[in-house]
């Protein structure tokens, strides 16, 4: 409580401190219009006042939608610096100000053509951005992603999967934090797997993979931090882009993003609307074998997840002056799916003769809400680099699954059940950091971070009797309360010594944690401290080459759904339940990379090593009635070496490719029942795509991904891949893009798996969503369209790698 009464004093404090800076500007401008060789007025350019005395930089503005500009300035000799893009740079000499305005009436400023040419050539984005602690990559780039949702886009990412129950995982490790804009975000709280999928690809701008993240980042995450960016712009005047999508199976949406910038207030908002369906398709064969029973069943599945949601988001930075910026943001989510799902079982003696048949029928009601409000409060400095930032956050979260069972054995009675799992979520965020600079190219960051996270769980499940009325089955009712309060702080340092880049920081953080089961009393109250180191060390061998290395050591605490000891039951035979006693997984985390810069293209190879102590694994147990539960335990250490690139490569303007690969060594071994259980695989995956650009205005785009096998520790899973495709022309002069796209053109992408335990096997298969096709148009908004980079050397700055 004290460091939040802190925060907001220094918060109030800062606000008040701008406010004066504001009121005390003299009240003698400096004012004129702006005007091109057509005689057309220049908008939004920058007008920046120097001091003729020592060209300190005192002031500035951009020009409003007139081409006019007003500045404030006290009296003084002062000279003007105007630029705008595609048109020359404007000086203005020798401008007297006294007691009284002045006016420099209409300034003339000229075309340059040659500026223009060039920028329209390299002006581009690239696909892929390497900086120094991860890698950026701007998915409105990829074809493939479009139409797509987050959890699509997520599984086109190097070095990242998306299995068919929508779980992320990261060099193969779903212990990956998930944020969005930085932060993390109810958006992704209480079931990320459901969450990814109802936020449209759309809304989008890029995806961050950080593999070792340094001590700014929270410590959660054994693999590292997928950070997700929304779309967002603070372009002066009115803009954004419109979006449309259809395709099939049923899959429709809209949405947009404007932006609105004057003087000093800069007006934000988009919004997002999905329909789509997933109809996807299983099967699997289970032996079990006792010394005193035995069965064999098949089983075939056929499921449909569709629905609807909608996401808007609303916000507005007000510039106080040029040295403080106060920003709010309110988002709000809503969405509905109607799941139907279909099981048909059947049970087989040894002598594979079929002796019973059984159907079973879903019908769920899935709605969501999530709420967020943030805001944000900023203050630059005259020393250049020396920053603070506060910021509040709130969240608010509820879903409720609603479903009906209608279990029918052939020739014999019914079994009607119904369920109920709703979840509720409060999230509170106070986050303050500073960075200070020294030195020509060093600094220090600094900052404080508490959150409080409060949820509710209540499950049940309810049978009907041979009088039609409900009775809960007591196995499957209980409710969860979960209390997470996490506070944090951190210090980090960094500097340049010629070729030579270090940064270390040091973070603790205390973790209080309360998990009660209300209805049978079970209690789990941890409180632990931890400190997280982390080093970057970088060294630039000559302009096209740099080395790294870096170590972190990180934490993974249970997710809620791990804790929650109760899951979905549409499937009767197999039940999937979480541990309320779980403990985090801790990491040791070690990176070696290297950055090759060519004339048309660039390298990035790393080498990493991870060692995982108490890693939790989905234990598979089968009872002789042939019950399987799948259930989460701190099973085992765990060590991974592996190899990764990432290679983009432009043998001409028109032909780009990129391609990436992870092959790594994991090896998990642990006691579970008094028996060992270990696993040592050898496995990768990767994804090569080519982008050919026809007659400037038509791109053509094939992606192949392939998941190799690999082993686990009670069996399996095979190889999977696919193939993407995408075709893209520009209209409307360029202020349009009609895509086309076909993903998963094989309809290959199917999860495969084999479980073995003494008397038990299991082989089973599953496709979450069948081949899609999409259209997509898209309408730009007095914005242009920012084409790829025709080199992917990235010139070899300081910053990048």
């Amino acid at each position: 409580m004290t460091i939040r009464i802190f925060l907001i004093l220094l918060f109030l404090f800062d606000l008040s401190q701008a406010y004066a800076q504001d009121e005390t500007t003299d009240n003698v401008v400096i004012t004129g219009k702006l005007e091109d060789a057509n005689k057309q007025p220049v908008l939004f350019a920058n007008v920046a006042m120097y001091s003729s005395r020592d060209s300190a930089l005192v002031g500035g503005i951009a020009s409003d939608e007139n081409g006019r500009f007003v500045i404030p300035a006290g009296q003084g000799n002062y000279f003007l610096k105007i630029t705008y893009l595609s048109l020359d740079e404007k000086i203005v000499p020798n401008i007297i100000v006294g007691n009284a305005a002045v006016d420099l009436g209409t300034i003339s400023m000229k075309s340059n053509s040659q500026l223009l040419e060039e920028l329209v050539v390299r002006g581009e984005k690239s696909q892929m951005e390497l900086q120094l602690d991860k890698r950026v990559f701007n998915v409105g780039k990829d074809l493939s992603n479009i139409g797509s949702n987050a959890s699509d886009i997520l599984n086109n990412m190097p070095s990242v999967t998306v299995d068919v129950d929508g779980n992320v995982a990261l060099r193969g490790s779903q212990n990956v934090r998930i944020l969005i804009d930085g932060k993390q975000s109810g958006m992704v709280g209480m079931n990320p797997a459901d969450a990814l999928r109802q936020i449209p690809g759309d809304l989008i701008e890029s995806i961050e993979i950080i593999t070792n993240p340094s001590s700014r980042y929270d410590a959660e995450g054994e693999v590292g931090i997928l950070n997700i960016v929304m779309k967002k712009n603070i372009r002066y005047g009115l803009n954004g882009s419109f979006t449309a999508t259809a395709g099939y199976p049923a899959n429709f949406g809209g949405s947009f993003n404007v932006n609105y910038r004057r003087k000093k207030v800069n007006l934000m908002g988009s919004y997002g609307n999905m329909y789509r369906e997933g109809p996807g398709r299983g099967t699997s064969r289970q032996e079990y074998g006792s010394a005193d029973t035995s069965f064999v069943y098949e089983q075939d599945s056929r499921r449909n997840r569709g629905g609807y949601s909608n996401s808007f988001m609303v916000g507005a930075d007000y510039f106080i002056n040029s040295h403080n910026t106060l920003t709010g943001t309110i988002s709000y989510r809503k969405s509905q799916n109607n799941n139907t799902s279909r099981l048909e079982y059947r049970d087989f003696d040894f002598s594979n003769n079929l002796t019973e048949t059984v159907v079973r029928n879903e019908r769920e009601r899935e709605p969501r809400n999530n709420f967020e409000a943030a805001i944000n409060y900023e203050k630059t400095f005259e020393k250049k680099g020396q920053n603070l930032a506060f910021t509040v956050k709130y969240i608010l979260s509820d879903e409720t699954e609603a479903a009906r069972f209608n279990e029918t054995i052939l020739g014999g009675p019914e079994i009607v059940q119904r369920s109920f799992n709703t979840e509720d979520e409060k999230n509170m965020l106070f986050q303050l950091d500073y960075i200070h600079p020294f030195g020509k190219n060093g600094k220090v960051e600094t900052g404080l971070k508490s959150s409080i996270r409060l949820l509710d769980n209540d499950f049940s499940v309810h049978q009907q009797d041979e009088q039609k009325d409900w009775v809960i089955l007591p196995d499957f009712d209980n409710r969860l309360a979960y209390n997470e309060q996490i506070h944090a702080g951190y210090l980090m340092a960094s500097n340049q010594y010629g070729k030579f880049f270090v940064q270390a920081g040091l973070r603790g953080e205390y973790s209080d944690i309360l998990t009660e089961l209300k209805k049978t009393g079970l209690k789990n109250h941890r409180r632990y401290f931890n400190l997280f180191p982390s080093v970057h060390l970088s060294y630039k061998l000559e302009d096209a080459q740099t080395v790294q290395l870096s170590y972190s050591y990180r934490l993974s605490r249970p997710g809620f759904r791990d804790l929650l000891p109760f899951s979905n039951f549409s499937d009767s035979r197999v039940f999937r339940a979480g541990n309320p006693l779980l403990n985090p997984e801790y990491t040791h985390s070690f990176e070696a990379g290297h950055l090759l810069n060519m004339p048309k293209g660039s390298l990035l190879s790393s080498l990493y090593y991870r060692h995982r102590l108490g890693v939790v694994e989905n234990i598979t147990s089968v009872d002789s009635t042939g019950f399987t539960r799948i259930t989460p335990v701190n099973l085992s250490t765990g060590d991974a070496y592996g190899f990764e690139f990432n290679l983009t490569y432009d043998p001409f303007e028109w032909w780009k490719w990129t391609a990436n690969a992870n092959i790594f060594r994991a090896i998990n071994q642990g006691v579970f029942n008094d028996k060992i259980l270990k696993s040592d695989t050898y496995t990768w995956n990767s994804r090569v795509s080519s982008r050919v650009t026809l007659f400037k205005n038509i791109d053509f785009q094939t992606s192949v991904n392939y998941r190799a096998p690999r082993n686990t520790t009670q069996g399996r899973d095979l190889a999977q891949y696919s193939i993407d495709l995408g075709l893209s022309r520009d209209v409307l002069n360029g202020k349009a893009t009609i895509t086309a796209s076909v993903r998963d053109l094989l309809n290959s992408r199917i999860q495969r798996r084999i479980v073995e335990n003494a008397g038990y096997f299991s082989e089973s298969e599953f496709q979450w969503r069948a081949r899609q096709v999409l259209v997509m148009f898209s309408y730009r908004l007095n914005r242009s369209k920012e084409r790829e980079k025709t080199g992917g050397g990235g010139g070899g700055d300081d910053d990048e790698f």
